[in-house]
């Protein structure tokens, strides 16, 4: 019998698991076929549940201050996942020493920033003095494991919604995971194509990075991803994680989902407090959704639902604005966190029967 046994992981957020640069944690604390998370280090949550602090749900997930001490509550560590995603990929100086502390301690770290771990002689020294692995997963692939575009995206015969949001840090992946996991249990073959590392540490199947991709292979890269996903699981629906926004000053991006993934069908996700670009001002205000949902209109796509970020409101406040943009847009609005997403099942299934 094969052994699925997950390896356990303690995730790295030290002094951030409460801000939005720790979506990484976030997403794995809410869940990751790849890992069985056992621990969060951070020493301003210390004592706390892990799950608590996200979303006030206890998930059995403990936070420790320091690696040390979840290594001594914890047998059987055997990696430390770098749990932020900071402006520019940065490390933060203060996490390398807990970093070769798990070293040390003959754990392994796996590294979703733009600094590469293996790419730093100490460490690269003292991890193979320990026998462990620096996994740095935004590397990028080698020239010879990249794809270029080759029209093979119009054979796929299920309809693809891409997961596309107003901003950065929106909540793209959680919603395009719960919109896969809402589908399944009313059961459909609903399959997703992670597009960030996150996604990776999730355990996604079908994927690639974007961030790290060659600019003339990130077309094709996607559509590789999606074709690959239909030929292997013939999907009723395929749905794809968004990553920044289309107006993002910073790292523009989605128009790839729509074009080159050939996305006919999008959900929206927009939080409706944030006034800014990355909650700065110098970035330029983010555009209403009115005029998002008419720019997606352009590009030959169809938002289909909004699904609000309600960070920031109350619970009456969330409601609030979900009635207002009902109203005003004519689209289901969905609370993904408080509600859940099977409101957007029926017309998922009803894109399907259009397709058969």
């Amino acid at each position: 019998m094969e052994n699925t046994t997950k390896p356990k992981a303690i995730v790295l957020t030290d002094g951030m698991l409460h801000e939005p640069e720790a979506k990484t944690a976030h997403g794995l604390i809410r869940g990751t076929d790849r890992y069985e998370i056992v621990a969060v280090i951070d020493s301003v949550h210390a004592g706390k549940d892990a799950g608590e602090v996200l979303d006030g749900i206890h998930r059995n997930i403990p936070v420790f201050a320091t690696a040390a001490e979840a290594m001594a509550a914890i047998n059987g560590i055997s990696y430390c996942v770098i749990g932020i995603a900071t402006v520019g990929g940065i490390l933060p100086k203060h996490f390398i020493p807990i970093i070769e502390s798990c070293v040390r301690k003959h754990v392994s770290i796996v590294n979703g920033l733009h600094d590469f771990l293996s790419s730093v002689p100490a460490l690269a020294e003292l991890a193979k003095q320990h026998d462990v692995e620096l996994v740095d997963v935004r590397k990028p692939k080698d020239r010879k494991d990249l794809h270029f575009w080759k029209a093979e995206i119009f054979s796929v015969k299920a309809p693809i919604v891409a997961v596309i949001g107003t901003d950065c840090a929106t909540g793209k992946r959680t919603t395009c995971r719960m919109t896969k996991q809402a589908c399944m249990d009313a059961g459909l073959n609903a399959q997703m194509v992670y597009t960030g590392q996150t996604g990776w540490l999730q355990g996604g199947k079908y994927g690639f990075i974007f961030d790290s991709t060659l600019n003339d292979f990130i077309s094709g890269e996607l559509e590789h991803a999606i074709v690959t996903c239909w030929k292997e699981t013939k999907a009723d629906v395929i749905l794809i994680e968004g990553q920044s926004a289309l107006r993002n000053p910073s790292g523009p991006c989605g128009s790839e989902l729509l074009v080159s993934g050939n996305a006919k069908h999008v959900i929206l996700v927009h939080a409706p407090k944030r006034k800014y670009y990355d909650h700065l001002k110098e970035w330029g205000a983010i555009h209403s959704l009115e005029s998002e949902i008419d720019l997606i209109k352009l590009y030959g796509s169809k938002v289909l639902a909004v699904a609000l970020n309600t960070e920031g409101c109350a619970e009456e406040e969330a409601l609030g604005f979900q009635r207002k943009f009902e109203s005003g847009l004519q689209l289901p609005v969905l609370l993904p966190l408080q509600q859940g997403l099977e409101r957007v099942v029926p017309i998922i299934k009803s894109l399907i029967n259009r397709s058969i």
